[in-house]
């Protein structure tokens, strides 16, 4: 699932990438509440379980994952991209995929070169001076409609969110957690979405 007008660009965009011999596939787009708290919970049982304290855990999990309610994911304008025509290893959301001899160095260059052009930019960039999640080569996002919504959500009183939330684990967000999470995860994002 996508929101309409994001579909609409990605269509375009895929069919200017097949031109590049690119297959671009979407192995993530809309993402509900309910799927991201299980993605949420998942690591955090699992952390725990291998002995992080549930703090570890919590840090280790807002590395790639997001709280659920603050996910990007919720509006339908991000995308984690791949080449369907490259060869496809175990684990595709990797950084080492899209660089080097990985097998989405051409969708990379490709998405670096043109993406902007359709309105999608990449959220997680590799600049060495931003926090919060780890830099995610395959995760963009379209810029005219996920802009607006995270103004309307920067809006909200979104620690409150995050508090009022039943999730495991949740019982462990200090005030000074959740501010952090969001200066660093949510806001602290490649400019060209703020």
């Amino acid at each position: 699932k996508m929101e309409k007008a994001t579909k609409e660009a990605f269509i375009n965009m895929k069919a200017e990438a097949a031109k590049s011999n690119i297959n671009i596939e979407v192995v993530s787009s809309y993402r509900s509440f309910q799927r991201q708290k299980e993605i949420f919970e998942g690591k955090y049982r699992r952390f725990t379980k291998a002995g992080l304290s549930p703090i570890e855990a919590l840090k280790k999990i807002i590395e790639y994952s997001t709280i659920p309610g603050t996910s990007r994911h919720h509006w339908g304008t991000d995308l984690d991209l791949i080449d369907a025509n490259a060869p496809r290893p175990k684990d595709v959301l990797l950084p080492e995929n899209f660089h080097g001899q990985g097998p989405y160095c051409n969708l990379k260059n490709w998405l670096n070169d043109n993406a902007n052009t359709f309105g999608f930019y990449e959220v997680y960039t590799d600049n060495g001076n931003r926090k919060g999640f780890k830099y995610e080569p395959w995760h963009y996002s379209y810029a005219p409609i996920s802009k607006p919504m995270l103004e309307q959500f920067r809006g909200k009183n979104i620690m409150r969110l995050i508090q009022e939330q039943e999730l495991l684990g949740s019982e462990h967000f200090t005030a000074g957690f959740l501010r952090s999470y969001i200066v660093n995860n949510i806001l602290d994002i490649n400019p060209d979405l703020l």
